[in-house]
């Protein structure tokens, strides 16, 4: 609440609500650390995988749990956090692997247009309660609200890729 004074009067007006930035703390690292081998085997919620993508500098593997949006038989990845290294990484890759026990594949990604972000980033949102402190918009929000929304979260079309490393 912040006070307002107008013609003598003080009103009290609601803050706005701001979007809680990301930081990667000893709890989440703590965290990643429980759940990225949890994934691995495949003792993670049904939508929790554990996704490896090259070093776009290094060219080593890196591995971090993701949640997958899926409907309609396709699956898209969606950065709640934002412009994360996976992310990065992902774009100069092309691709990035994904298990979730003994189901490990190598898949392609592209990255999807704000326009077309918008329903998979609102059934991400409906989905994942955890993460909603890090959007700006809400169930209730217009699409035009979630287009603006979309590029502080990328979201990842993913697609079978046969072969690779």
């Amino acid at each position: 609440m912040r006070a307002v004074v107008a013609c003598g009067v003080v009103y009290f007006a609601r803050m706005p609500s701001a979007r809680r930035p990301y930081r990667k703390s000893y709890w989440r690292r703590a965290l990643n650390a429980v759940v990225r081998p949890l994934a691995r085997l495949g003792l993670t919620g049904p939508r929790t995988h554990l996704l490896t993508v090259p070093g776009r500098k290094t060219g080593r593997l890196w591995s971090t749990p993701v949640s997958i949006v899926e409907e309609g038989g396709e699956r898209w990845l969606v950065a709640p956090y934002g412009e994360r290294s996976w992310v990065k990484n992902a774009r100069v890759a092309g691709w990035v692997r994904l298990r979730r026990g003994r189901v490990d594949e190598r898949l392609a990604v592209e990255e999807l247009s704000a326009e077309d972000a918008v329903p998979v980033l609102k059934r991400y949102y409906e989905l994942a309660r955890v993460t909603r402190p890090f959007f700006d918009a809400s169930l209730s929000s217009s699409d035009e609200e979630w287009r603006a929304e979309a590029p502080r979260h990328p979201v990842f079309r993913t697609r079978s890729q046969k072969g690779g490393p």
